[in-house]
């Protein structure tokens, strides 16, 4: 049976870059949508308008989605909901909806990170708030923008229900998107996240205006920090060469679109982290997933150099060249015994 005699309501929360594009990409696969924002003055904004100006510039937004900040009965009529919300307001978000979805509605989070304090993946988030809904995650490297302007594009859909999977795979799937399935839902998510770290990390090295060779080896040995991570959280370490490991991970550390890497950017030309953040109009996940992964790492016994140094940057306010010296003067090792 097709996912769409199936499946024709979607409401997709959170009207950033992504769930807008989201939303566009299913209506135009015949999906009713719905995409819902917290903010009411900016919902209106997007209705009149029919553009996202501050998240998605110069992709109109079609008439026949619905647009809204209210939690009403026609998202709770939807067949699958959509959770496009940044890993730090997503708690808050999710408690919003937690007495409205109750029926068992299978969920799609789209989101990358890893929640601060509690150390929870967005999926675990969204189980602790919404109860045991059948959930699945989607991610992989995919700028909105280029998903938006209909450029070639793959990603993974990962759950603990092969036959969700397999839903929202068709679900998503067009010409211009690929979605592949990927059992290990643990190194899908973790992949996702922490590439924002060495994404932030690459971004110091454009700043100091390191060179090929210097991106390169920050690449591939911060892979193998979230390898390491990763297998000791229960992950397969063949998902992290896959497109939620490396994938992910070259598109963010070497893309013009990449909020991470031009947070790191930024302070490798010397401006300071709150200055930076107070002038960015989205969010950068990395950063708050930097506290996150240093907390993992300890917990789990992990030695993450790179991710260290990039904490001690970002919030003990260590000079990068000093970072750098400090990496490239660690113990020597083999890097064969650093893989296995």
């Amino acid at each position: 049976m097709s996912s769409k005699s199936v499946t024709k309501k979607i409401t997709v929360i959170g009207n950033g870059g992504w769930g807008t594009t989201l939303a566009i990409l299913l209506h135009k696969k015949g999906y009713e949508v719905t995409l819902w924002g917290a903010d009411a003055s900016y919902t209106g904004f997007l209705k009149e308008k029919r553009e996202n100006i501050k998240y998605l510039k110069g992709i109109p937004i079609p008439s026949g989605i619905g647009i809204t900040s209210d939690i009403s009965n026609k998202l709770v009529d939807a067949q699958i909901l959509v959770s496009a919300v940044p890993t730090p307001y997503l708690r808050s978000v999710l408690i919003k909806f937690k007495n409205i979805f109750t029926n068992g509605i299978p969920i799609v989070s789209v989101t990358k990170g890893i929640e601060n304090n509690t150390l929870m993946r967005p999926s675990e988030v969204l189980t602790n708030v919404l109860g045991n809904q059948p959930i699945s995650v989607l991610l992989g490297p995919s700028h909105a923008e280029e998903v938006a302007r209909g450029l070639p594009t793959t990603v993974v859909v990962s759950s603990k229900n092969a036959n969700l999977s397999q839903i929202v795979q068709e679900i998503f799937t067009t010409d211009r998107l690929r979605v592949y399935t990927n059992p290990d839902m643990i190194g899908v998510e973790l992949g996702a996240a922490m590439k924002n770290v060495i994404a932030i990390a690459s971004g110091v090295c454009d700043g100091l205006k390191f060179g090929d060779n210097s991106k390169a080896a920050l690449i591939a040995r911060g892979l193998t920090e979230i390898s390491r991570l990763g297998v000791a959280m229960g992950a397969q370490r063949s998902t992290f060469s896959g497109l939620t490991g490396l994938g992910d991970l070259i598109t963010t550390c070497i893309s013009p679109y990449g909020r991470n890497r031009w947070v790191g950017e930024q302070i490798g030309k010397g401006r300071k982290l709150q200055e930076i953040l107070e002038s960015m109009a989205q969010i950068a996940e990395g950063v708050w997933t930097t506290k996150s992964v240093v907390a993992l790492s300890n917990k789990f016994k992990v030695e993450m150099p790179i991710t260290k140094e990039i904490y001690n940057i970002l919030f003990a306010d260590k000079n990068p060249l000093e970072a750098v010296s400090t990496l490239m003067m660690r113990t020597p090792k083999s890097e064969v015994e650093e893989l296995v």
